[in-house]
């Protein structure tokens, strides 16, 4: 999709591989199967954790995660990213020197597939962040928005079991990414403003999974004031997202969504067609 920053590529052959079966007639049958590997990060010397991935974009997941587990500063200088194949291991090496080893002790695993984690300190200074409160969102927007994504090529479609998570700027969806857990296809997104110097202002987030407390988290981690899905909400999610004052919307198919926060900044314009 030429319109695209960055788009699913889902003849990518490194991520996914043909199983065969039987299907309830028990004929033979070849399917196409989502391909998942671990990838242990790195932070300078210290090993932070190991990620259930698809394995595109390391560089962009492993920054994205440490800025959203606060591990890496607006400020700081990556000197380099080092990604092995052979090991499925990925090193970020930073200027500044780094010890989270205090940090790695205090972690909560949240309900993201493939186990998502955040660190004790996130949801402390959670609360700490403030959101734009004169973004909007307009309906016209998100129906084009929805539009645009469902109908663009994806490993979800091409395979399955696979989340999806959109950057967007108004009606125009920027940077779609995939992988097997939600939380990882955050963290790309993260990882690519980051290194992109791409900023949160104008900014709408949308994401094919549901509207947990750690999408949350995430998406007022980036500062970003929309969140989006066509999936529904949790409570503590909900919770969460009146408290940052995040604009929380969900149910989004068709014509049809539900904002559970931040509803004021929803703009009911003229609908478009099609």
């Amino acid at each position: 999709m030429s319109n695209f920053l960055l788009a699913p590529n889902p003849k990518d052959t490194r991520l996914t591989e043909c199983v065969g079966g039987v299907d309830q007639d028990g004929k033979t049958v070849n399917k196409t199967v989502t391909v998942e590997r671990p990838l242990t990060l790195f932070l300078n010397k210290q090993e932070i954790v190991t990620m259930m991935t698809i394995g595109d974009y390391p560089d962009y997941l492993a920054i994205g995660f440490l800025k959203n587990q606060n591990m890496l500063r607006k400020d700081d200088i990556i000197t380099s990213v080092e990604f092995d194949e052979n090991i499925d291991t990925v090193v970020v090496r930073t200027k500044r020197e780094t010890d989270y080893e205090q940090k790695l002790k205090k972690k909560i695993r949240t309900s993201g597939c493939a186990i998502g984690t955040v660190f004790g300190d996130v949801i402390e200074k959670f609360e700490e962040i403030k959101l734009d409160d004169t973004a909007e969102l307009r309906v016209s927007w998100l129906y084009q928005l929805s539009k645009t994504i469902n109908s663009t090529p994806s490993l979800y479609s091409e395979a399955g079991a696979i989340h999806g998570c959109v950057l967007c700027e108004k009606s125009k969806a920027l940077v779609y990414m995939e992988d097997v857990g939600r939380h990882n296809a955050v963290d790309k997104i993260a990882g690519y403003m980051f290194i992109n110097n791409i900023t949160p202002e104008n900014k709408l987030f949308y994401t094919t999974g549901r509207l947990t407390s750690e999408m949350v988290i995430k998406t007022v981690q980036m500062e970003i004031p929309i969140l989006i899905s066509r999936s529904g909400f949790t409570a503590w999610g909900v919770s969460l997202a009146r408290q940052a004052n995040l604009t929380l919307v969900g149910r989004a198919r068709g014509k049809r969504f539900l904002a559970l926060a931040g509803e004021e900044r929803i703009i009911f314009d003229k609908n478009i067609e099609g």
